[in-house]
């Protein structure tokens, strides 16, 4: 497969997690394995990836989903989410059972480029970012997947220097573990008492202490709440707000996607508009986003049924 990868200008991953982290890293190594070349690496969340201008006449691109602006010639594209555009022009490689950085080892381990340190590693962060709560790993790998949403993307990728390895054993982990240990517990109990409603099918769940991640799974776990969709909100330095979505039976997604953002269909993310600057101001502008005003129409029998739930009560 690898020998059909076009030579790329640029490499561009998703900035929000852990799984395009390693894909976009591994993917600058198979670059200069078979070009000899040091290829830039650009990461971005959905919303400023979807209103980039993809002037570059090659790239490789990866963790995003495939859709038809990135269909060019010279281009390729190895991902995991699911898509609805066929590859016409541009390279695909996807697997909707794999992560993103899985995918791009398996092609580096074409090349040779495998290691028992990188077989660790990606196979850590793909039981995080699939979510494979049977996995015997899959609190260690939250503990992993938990470094980028603690420490951010480029501060980490800065501290190790690039050498992802270096994420294996390293000290920030015993910070993850003792805050799951800790702060989840209470993070859980607060949070549990602490649901609004959003819409009659998205609750925001109000967080203080602990993983945001595992609290929502618990909650959606235990059937702690009405909502089948559950949202968090946090701020970044930058003042940024970014909305985080789960449910159990593919809802999120699409939720998601309303806002704008992307992900799984269990596991989505969106980025809130710039004027957006507090917590309080993101639900106010979610409210209005996410639930149809009385002159407009009904989109889908979600909305008819959730219309005609809150007529009843």
């Amino acid at each position: 497969m690898t020998e059909c990868l076009p030579r790329p200008e640029v490499i561009i991953t998703h900035e929000s997690d852990l799984d395009g982290l390693v894909a976009g890293v591994l993917l600058q190594r198979l670059a200069k394995k078979l070009f000899d070349s040091d290829v830039r690496l650009e990461a971005y969340h959905y919303n400023v990836w979807r209103q980039r201008d993809l002037r570059e006449k090659s790239a490789w691109v990866t963790d995003f989903a495939f859709e038809p602006r990135v269909d060019k010639p010279n281009w390729a594209v190895i991902d995991h989410h699911s898509t609805e555009t066929p590859a016409k022009t541009a390279i695909l490689i996807h697997d909707l059972n794999k992560s993103a950085g899985l995918l791009c080892y398996e092609l580096c381990r074409e090349q040779g480029l495998g290691s028992p340190a990188l077989d660790r590693l990606v196979h850590l962060s793909n039981i995080a970012d699939m979510f494979l709560e049977d996995e015997p790993d899959f609190v260690l790998a939250g503990d992993y997947a938990a470094l980028v949403k603690t420490y951010q993307f480029w501060n980490l990728h800065s501290l190790i220097g690039g050498r992802i390895e270096a994420l294996l054993d390293h000290p920030l982990l015993e910070v993850m573990a003792v805050k799951r240990r800790i702060e989840d517990p209470l993070g859980f109990a607060w949070s549990r008492e602490n649901i609004s409603e959003i819409s009659p099918t998205v609750g925001f769940v109000d967080t203080v202490i602990g993983s945001n991640n595992l609290i929502i799974h618990q909650m959606l776990e235990q059937e702690a709440t009405k909502y089948p969709v559950l949202l968090t909100l946090f701020r970044r330095a930058t003042g940024t707000v970014i909305a985080s979505l789960r449910s159990r039976n593919g809802e999120a997604l699409k939720v998601a996607e309303k806002l704008q953002g992307g992900g799984h269909a269990n596991a989505s993310a969106a980025t809130l508009p710039r004027s957006i600057k507090t917590i309080p101001d993101g639900i106010n502008y979610l409210r209005e986003v996410l639930n149809p005003k009385k002159d407009e129409p009904l989109n889908s029998l979600e909305d008819i049924f959730a219309s005609i739930e809150i007529a009843q009560k």
